[in-house]
């Protein structure tokens, strides 16, 4: 797997960003058994960047935690023959590997939620790539049964990486 990390903005927290990122991303990977190598990207931002980012993509003029953006249709995710029909769609050429898409995270949020939560700012991340990564494999949590479906990959997923509340 390929995770590109561009920070843009400093805020100390005591958190190995690539690492964690990493591990989640490919628990995340393993645990919908992709059978491909996959890339992502990943933007740690401020609370004012975004809300940009929010305000012109969902409409939605607040900060956020985090936002993701698939590069792959949902219904095509787990279709691994319509994938590799359409490889010059979804796959590096250069690299070969699944392009899931961008992950954005407010490391204000991080910090905020941690703190709200009760938590650590690793734990509070690790939930962030978590979630974002279940996104970029099509998941979301518009009904009650998507939501219940989305936390019990996000705690199975965690805590099998031994990041707990």
């Amino acid at each position: 797997m390929s995770l590109y990390i561009e920070k843009e903005y400093e805020l100390f927290l005591e958190i190995d960003y690539e690492k964690i990122a990493e591990r989640v991303a490919e628990a995340v990977i393993e645990e919908e058994g992709c059978p491909y190598e996959c890339q992502v990207n990943l933007l740690l931002t401020d609370n004012e960047n975004i809300r940009q980012l929010n305000a012109r993509h969902r409409e939605i003029d607040a900060p956020t935690d985090v936002l993701s953006f698939p590069m792959i249709e949902p219904e095509m995710i787990r279709d691994h023959k319509s994938l590799e029909s359409s490889a010059a769609s979804y796959f590096d050429p250069d690299s070969g590997e699944l392009l899931l898409g961008d992950i954005v995270i407010s490391l204000d949020k991080v910090s905020e939620q941690a703190k709200n939560y009760g938590h650590s700012p690793t734990r509070e991340y690790a939930f962030l790539i978590a979630h974002s990564m279940l996104h970029l494999f099509g998941y979301d949590h518009m009904t009650g049964e998507e939501a219940a479906v989305m936390e019990d990959k996000q705690e199975k997923i965690l805590h099998g990486l031994g990041i707990e509340r």
